[in-house]
């Protein structure tokens, strides 16, 4: 029998995951009753924040890292919930943690990137979700695998979880040095694509993984029309113990909303859309354009294959690559392309081609 409080909690908790932007934020790790209570109530008091966010159990990627504080620390969430009047959420990653977190009135549940890259894992989540009315998150896989996170998000809905909402916090990436995680932006917009109607929200804190840059990420996110972010907060970050570098004060997060500059996917103007409907179909003729074009260097290609195959020649020649990558990226230059762009694009119309001409080989 649920009782009338925690009812109450769960309509309200269901009505705060429909706001847009939706603004999340806390410390990485509930620390001490003291820390977290304290950020609670100075995020509180920005008036901005929707949900608090802490780690009670924390999966580490290596041994001897700080854990979480486990179990004990759902009173303290609940106690900063009582005196702030938010929802709070917690990530969880076994069907114990699920029913600990619902024992405590945890409003909000999300799974976290290491539990998302396993399906067993999900599952078991998923398992203890059944028959319960809490909104769930769930973050992008630490790899980057696009069928991983939906495969996630098809088993908890099929738990009968009705509000589902994606967290993108980047991926790891091998020799990746500007953020902790890469972003990979393209991944987050094509989950957004196949779903169009879910809430999407950004983590710049795990993408980041410093303060300097957070800011510039968050803006991104918004500019790509992202439903809201996920920042960690801390009161006294330097101190924190778990992921120190990518917190910031509540006064510093307050700070860093105001900086935003929030976007809208669309107004009401005829003018707008008249002009941005001529702008689409002029993008729409080029884009037909560059299909022909390709088209027809995928043809020349196969020729070339054929020839490659009567005369017994290896596929790839990587003079002649490197010479096409040089031209490509003179070209690039002059017309404003950056060379990472011309790179991917180039790579791209490079392994089409070698994969046609290897059919024509093994015919």
């Amino acid at each position: 029998m649920i009782s009338n409080s925690v009812a109450a909690s769960v309509i309200n908790a269901k009505q705060t995951f429909q706001k847009r932007p939706l603004i999340i934020s806390g410390p990485c790790s509930a620390e001490t009753e003291e820390q977290l209570v304290e950020t609670a109530v100075q995020l509180a008091a920005l008036g901005k924040v929707d949900v608090l966010r802490a780690g009670i159990w924390k999966p580490r990627t290596r041994p001897g890292s700080f854990e979480g504080v486990g179990t004990k620390g759902l009173p303290w969430l609940q106690k900063a919930k009582e005196k702030t009047g938010l929802p709070v959420a917690v990530e969880v990653a076994t069907g114990k943690q699920v029913e600990d977190a619902l024992h405590f009135d945890v409003d909000i549940l999300w799974i976290g990137a290491r539990t998302t890259v396993n399906p067993f894992s999900v599952q078991e989540v998923a398992d203890a979700l059944k028959g319960v009315d809490v909104p769930v998150l769930i973050k992008n896989p630490i790899n980057p695998d696009l069928e991983l996170w939906l495969g996630a998000v098809e088993r908890v809905a099929k738990a009968g979880v009705q509000d589902i909402g994606l967290i993108h916090r980047g991926f790891s990436s091998y020799g990746n040095t500007e953020y902790r995680n890469a972003p990979m932006w393209h991944l987050a917009i094509e989950m957004k694509r196949r779903n169009p109607e879910m809430l999407l929200i950004n983590d710049p804190s795990h993408i980041c993984g410093r303060r300097d840059i957070l800011l510039d990420v968050a803006q991104k996110a918004i500019n790509l029309d992202f439903d809201g972010i996920m920042v960690e907060s801390h009161i006294n970050p330097d101190e924190a113990w778990s992921d120190a570098k990518q917190q910031i004060t509540p006064e510093q997060f307050g700070a860093m909303l105001s900086a935003i500059e929030w976007r809208k996917e669309d107004i009401n103007s005829d003018d707008f859309h008249a002009a941005l409907e001529k702008f689409r179909q002029q993008i729409n003729h080029i884009d037909d354009e560059l299909m022909q074009l390709i088209g027809q260097r995928m043809k020349i290609a196969k020729q070339i294959g054929q020839y490659k195959k009567d005369n017994n020649i290896t596929i790839l020649q990587t003079n002649r690559w490197n010479e096409i990558l040089e031209r490509a990226y003179q070209r690039g230059e002059v017309l404003g392309l950056s060379q990472e762009f011309v790179s991917r694009y180039m790579d791209a119309i490079h392994l089409e081609s070698i994969n046609l001409q290897n059919k024509l080989m093994n015919k």
